[in-house]
């Protein structure tokens, strides 16, 4: 019996290269995908991902075949993942892009419920964060969570010199971590919540306004307070094997940044 014509079709990525040039990353990215994630304490959310998958291309070798990284995504549709189904996505990509290494990246919104400081009115805060899995074929890969947390700096100095009043701004504060333990999203983003000058909510009444400005004069920050005092807050956290902190403070009468950034060993 006669193979169907698209098995007989050359395979022109799996064609020899004479260039004796490795290529560390080729493959996909910016591909969205639907994720449903298992959380520390077994709940699971929902959310759209924009992905980037990667593998290691040896120099003998014209091409990575492109349609296999979709193929792996399409396949692990309905899987709830959580660190050991992330390790399971990446060592089936390995195999089925007949890599050594490989990298697959997913970038997503996660929304946290927040109650108003004073009226206790709920809303959501939506929080941008990044799972990304790299390693070696036969080795456990490298697992690390990134949150971009949104909150409020004042500055110390605008208080200080001032005869009233103070000029602040919003800061992004991105937590990035190499958990030895499963880690909840939410508990990883109060920690940088509670060491800004203040929190940001979704909807606030005015007495949660009064509040919020008051918190965040009575609690001056510099970005290199922020990042100093989330890292003693990190450093202290058994669960870690690994941690960066990075503040960017969005300065509201320069038009420029300030940025800060502390990691440990090893991230």
């Amino acid at each position: 019996m006669n193979a169907p014509d698209f098995l007989r079709l050359p395979d022109v990525q799996a064609s020899a290269d004479e260039r004796a040039l490795a290529i560390q990353r080729v493959g996909i990215r910016g591909l969205r995908h639907p994720l449903a994630l298992r959380g520390a304490d077994g709940t699971v959310a929902h959310t759209v991902a924009t992905v980037e998958s990667t593998v290691a291309l040896p120099t003998a070798v014209k091409g990575a075949h492109m349609s296999r990284f979709v193929a792996v995504l399409e396949e692990s549709r309905g899987t709830v993942f959580d660190s050991a189904a992330f390790a399971a996505l990446h060592a089936h990509m390995l195999a089925r892009l007949e890599s050594e290494r490989g990298r697959i990246q997913f970038r997503f919104p996660c929304f946290l419920q927040k109650r108003a400081p004073v009226s206790g009115i709920a809303s959501l805060l939506d929080i941008d964060a990044t799972v990304e899995v790299d390693g070696a074929l036969g080795e456990p890969p490298r697992q690390t969570l990134s949150l971009v947390v949104p909150v409020t700096s004042l500055c110390p100095c605008s208080k200080e010199i001032s005869a009233y009043g103070a000029h602040n701004q919003r800061s992004h504060i991105t937590l990035t971590v190499a958990p030895r333990a499963p880690l909840r999203l939410d508990e990883l983003a109060r920690v940088a919540e509670e060491e800004a000058s203040s929190e940001l909510y979704g909807l606030l009444k005015r007495a949660d306004e009064k509040w919020v400005t008051e918190r965040a004069y009575e609690n001056p920050k510099f970005v290199e307070d922020l990042v100093r005092d989330i890292a003693l807050r990190l450093r202290g956290d058994s669960r870690l094997a690994a941690w960066r902190v990075e503040s960017e403070n969005f300065e509201s009468i320069h038009n420029h940044s300030a940025y800060a950034l502390i990691e440990s060993e090893g991230i």
